[in-house]
């Protein structure tokens, strides 16, 4: 008897639909909600800031944020001007006539970009930790020991009573949310350090004080070029930084509350 055979065509199996590599790019770069509402704080910190900074008896209140600011951005000066071989003869660090460091030999253009440069890039970094509670808890232990640290050089007890209040507020913030509230507190710091150019040159502009600006300080540099056009190239380049680090915030903090809380809650929880 024959027999027949019977073969079965199989199909192949369903490829997963593929994604291509814009719209994967798009979905990553898309901030998600949370990151939005951070994106319209930077925008309105930056203006809160410009009012305190220039505002007269308004500026005050936020003296042991600008002493640590402006504390930073000396520092820069200093570190710069010791590792291309030049000699401190004086710092000043005031929060009504702002910093200023004196610096004999070295090389005077490097030294006083460094200013600009690291205010800036330090900025960076607390601007960061406006988008994650675990970087926000990081670099309160640097707020913290930064706003004490120029008390040194500061001899007025509105100022001193004011870093405490400041101090405490930081320590307060570590129990609010999970610490979440760290995260605004960092992120105003950031916009501060970030945009220092633009108190530079408006502290130097309208209020005339004692030390020049950097802005300034360049054009004697350089004599040819106009101090504003140094202060448009400084800003241009603050607000490079900070569009560079709020699409890095967007790309690395892809979290939501959930996730951020549980993170941060394995470093010292509260």
């Amino acid at each position: 008897m024959a027999t027949t055979s019977i073969t079965v065509a199989t199909r192949p199996p369903l490829a997963a639909p593929s994604v291509s590599a814009s719209a994967a790019a798009t979905s990553t770069i898309t901030p998600s909600s949370d990151q939005i509402v951070v994106l319209y704080v930077m925008i309105s910190m930056a203006v809160v800031i410009f009012g305190f900074w220039n505002v007269p008896g308004i500026r005050n209140c936020i003296n042991p944020l600008k002493l640590f600011t402006i504390g930073w951005h000396e520092l820069c000066h200093i570190i710069i001007a010791i590792l291309t071989g030049g000699r401190i003869l004086r710092i000043t660090i005031d929060p009504h006539v702002g910093g200023a460091t004196i610096v004999e030999g070295g090389r005077p253009a490097f030294i006083l970009a460094a200013g600009y440069i690291g205010s800036t890039l330090f900025g960076g970094l607390f601007v960061l930790a406006g988008w994650d509670i675990l970087v926000a808890k990081i670099m309160s232990f640097v707020l913290g020991i930064g706003m004490i640290m120029p008390l040194k050089l500061v001899r007025d007890k509105f100022t001193i009573l004011l870093t405490i209040l400041y101090e405490a507020l930081l320590i307060g913030f570590w129990f609010i949310d999970h610490a979440s509230a760290l995260r605004w507190y960092c992120l105003f710091v950031g916009i501060m350090n970030i945009f220092y150019a633009v108190w530079d040159v408006a502290d130097d502009r309208f209020f005339h004080k004692t030390n020049d600006s950097d802005a300034t300080q360049f054009s004697i540099l350089f004599p040819r070029i106009q101090p504003h056009i140094w202060a448009t190239f400084w800003i241009f380049f603050e607000a490079l930084v900070l569009a560079g680090v709020a699409v890095l915030g967007i790309l690395v903090f892809k979290r939501t509350s959930t996730q951020m809380y549980d993170e941060a809650a394995k470093f010292l929880p509260t």
